[in-house]
């Protein structure tokens, strides 16, 4: 996915808070709990340590001491319920101190002692041996005036179990959360987004030759609808535009075809006339050949008019592609002759396409003509018709001068040439790629090429096939 496309930004930022607020969430439970539970030990040992305080300290002085822990060791058992008591006397002796519990959880005589005891219960936390503890201290005083300190503990492993579990659970609600977020963020921004996907889709099946399409308006009611709006306006504007400018060429065109024959007719009589001096028939003769030129303009230019109008369509017929190639090429061999240039042809079967005959024999003319024009003498021109992928290829190939980088993008331009000079004494207007590529739009089809400058050039023209008949002959020989 593009990281930089509107879907992923929104999934992104969508899971992003999400997990954030998770975070903020599972740290904030995770703390509550940890301080929950190490309250709730604490005051329960507080308790166990005041119980021990006010039920066997506080007649020491009758009881004594040996019974002191021969209670403790009969009513709370420390080994066996993993916990840790000791009771410390006034000038700082032990009186009794609890071995290791079974459990290992910890090491009663690694435990140190508490020092600067206060006046009131409280506890802490202790490690020993690597493991920690939480003790609970009640200070003591008998009734004859002896001090004690009573500490009580128990290890925190089963906290820290607990915690590590919600911790675990918090990982996976995670993972699951962020899973379940994007794949539905994606899904919502999906169809949010559908409606552009439409219009996006509709743009790009929007050309020249089909402007009075119209993108989906996405009912909405936001700036989706608004934006498909304006822009179904603006299309209709630029329609509006195409269509004056198209007009104007061709009644230019028409206008101008009138004129310029007549002209031709005159100058063609002035050079033919005896009594005028040889200066004057040959400054007739170079006009004469320029209003020749400046009518090949017009007509190439009322050509690509009429093409863009879509009038080529008319004239629709079904034929051979391949035999059309084959009888151009022969009528263009003299051409090629005179430059001593072999052109050579290759059909060897049938292509069927639909269209107008003598307009893609226009194609096959002009791109012939354009090999032949910059292929040096004694060079080679190839025309090839086959079927590919589903659709009918017409290749024009030579070992000419090729195309420099700096012109291959304007190739196609209208009155584009790559060496002016030279196109102007071949007689070329730079409008014979134009009307090539306009044939081949109007058919349905496309032109391209391919070329490297000194080596040569291949131009490859495609057309829709007329029918499913020619897919099957061309499984069928495997091309």
């Amino acid at each position: 996915m593009n990281a930089r496309s509107i879907r992923f930004q929104l999934v992104g930022w969508y899971a992003g808070l999400l997990i954030a607020v998770f975070l903020l969430l599972g740290t904030l439970m995770y703390a509550g709990l940890k301080l929950y539970l190490e309250e709730s030990l604490s005051q329960a040992q507080l308790r166990r340590a005041r119980q021990i305080a006010e039920t066997l300290l506080a007649n020491v002085e009758k009881t004594g001491e040996a019974h002191v822990v021969s209670e403790i060791n009969s009513w709370f058992a420390p080994e066996t319920n993993d916990r840790f008591i000791r009771i410390t006397r006034g000038d700082g002796s032990v009186l009794y101190v609890s071995s290791s519990p079974k459990d290992a959880s910890f090491d009663a005589a690694q435990v140190p002692p508490l020092r600067n005891a206060g006046q009131e219960s409280a506890w802490r936390k202790e490690t020993a041996a690597g493991k920690s503890l939480l003790i609970a201290t009640v200070p003591w005083q008998s009734a004859d005036g002896r001090r004690f300190l009573v500490e009580v503990g128990v290890s925190l492993d089963p906290v820290r179990a607990v915690l590590h579990r919600l911790i675990l659970l918090l990982v996976l609600g995670l993972a699951a959360m962020v899973a379940v977020a994007v794949a539905g963020g994606y899904l919502l921004v999906g169809k949010a987004l559908g409606p552009v996907e439409k219009m996006t889709q509709s743009a790009e099946q929007i050309t020249l030759h089909n402007l009075r399409e119209r993108l989906p308006i996405a009912q909405t009611g936001d700036e989706l609808e608004r934006l498909s709006i304006s822009l179904n306006h603006m299309i209709a504007r630029l329609e509006d535009a195409f269509q004056q400018n198209r007009r104007f060429i061709a009644d230019a065109s028409h206008e101008m075809r009138t004129p310029l024959t007549i002209m031709r007719g005159e100058l063609e009589s002035i050079v033919d006339a005896a009594p005028f001096a040889s200066q004057v028939q040959e400054t007739a003769a170079s006009v004469l050949e320029e209003v020749e030129r400046l009518a090949r303009i017009v007509e190439g230019l009322f050509a690509i008019s009429r093409l863009e109008a879509g009038e080529a369509q008319k004239e629709y017929r079904r034929f051979d592609l391949a035999e059309l190639a084959t009888s151009t090429t022969e009528q263009m061999c003299l051409l090629a002759e005179d430059k001593e240039i072999a052109l050579s042809c290759t059909a060897p079967r049938p292509v069927m396409v639909e269209g107008d005959r003598a307009r893609l024999k226009q194609v096959v003319v002009n791109l012939l003509d354009n090999a032949i024009k910059y292929t040096a003498q004694g060079g080679k021109v190839g025309l090839t018709v086959t079927v590919r992928d589903g659709k009918a290829i017409l290749e024009v190939a030579d070992n000419g001068m090729g195309i420099p980088a700096e012109a291959r993008p304007h190739i196609f331009e209208r009155f584009f040439r790559v060496d002016k000079a030279r196109s102007r004494e071949a007689g070329g207007a730079g409008l014979g790629l134009s009307i090539v590529k306009s044939i081949c739009a109007a058919h349905g089809g496309q032109v391209d090429f391919q070329s490297q400058e000194g080596v040569g050039s291949c131009f490859k023209v495609e057309l829709p096939l007329a029918d499913v008949q020619n897919r099957k002959l061309e499984i069928n020989h495997g091309t």
